[in-house]
């Protein structure tokens, strides 16, 4: 693993099979495609931010620039083997829109989003502070953030758009998976990672 790659799209590679045609939304600068090519993966990437789609077409990535909240129609029905949704969900204006695009897309996806109910974030709260982490590092006057959820709060919603959760990863401050799995997850976990695939 290199050393500057974020451990959750570490992770993400690895429960992606090879072969697999995959959309990543919030792409970034493209390293979770780029790496997902050495297993043999194809996949186009969508940003916003001007400097990520110059840095992931530099690298190589294919890269297009599309607003998550209204142009995912853009995208075929099951065109994607898998969507990628990391750490983006909760900066949609309209995350139940988009994720029920996202199982249009494809059967089957990945979805990380910060866990507002972790720890830190109750006490900084109890404080009488805006809760600020690794997952949560803007202030709230300048955060991308539109949605903060816990874990309780965002797996209803899954089921409510026919994703079945097939597994979920609860990731410790640094983005990899805790120690202690899914024991009190709403509690420990900074952040989950879902597995999921949609009802046909």
């Amino acid at each position: 693993m290199s050393d500057t790659l974020r451990p959750d799209l570490w992770l993400i590679t690895k429960l992606i099979p090879e072969g697999s045609r995959v959309l990543d939304l919030g792409c970034g600068d493209g390293e979770l495609l780029r790496l997902l090519t050495l297993k043999g993966c194809s996949g186009t990437g969508v940003d916003m931010d001007p400097a990520n789609l110059v840095a992931a077409m530099r690298s190589g990535v294919d890269v297009i620039e599309l607003d998550l909240d209204t142009q995912l129609g853009e995208f075929a029905d099951d065109s994607y083997d898998f969507v990628v949704l990391s750490r983006t969900l909760q900066t949609v204006r309209r995350p139940r829109q988009v994720l029920a695009e996202i199982g249009r897309i494809a059967v089957h996806s990945v979805v990380s989003m910060p866990n507002f109910a972790h720890w830190r974030n109750r006490l900084r709260l109890l404080s009488g502070r805006m809760p600020m982490s690794k997952d949560l590092p803007f202030k709230w006057y300048d955060t991308p953030n539109l949605h903060h959820s816990s874990i309780p709060d965002l797996e209803p919603l899954f089921g409510a758009l026919g994703m079945v959760i097939d597994s979920r990863v609860a990731l410790d401050a640094t983005g990899r998976a805790h120690p202690l799995g899914n024991v009190a997850a709403n509690l420990l976990a900074s952040s989950s990672l879902y597995v999921l695939h949609a009802r046909r």
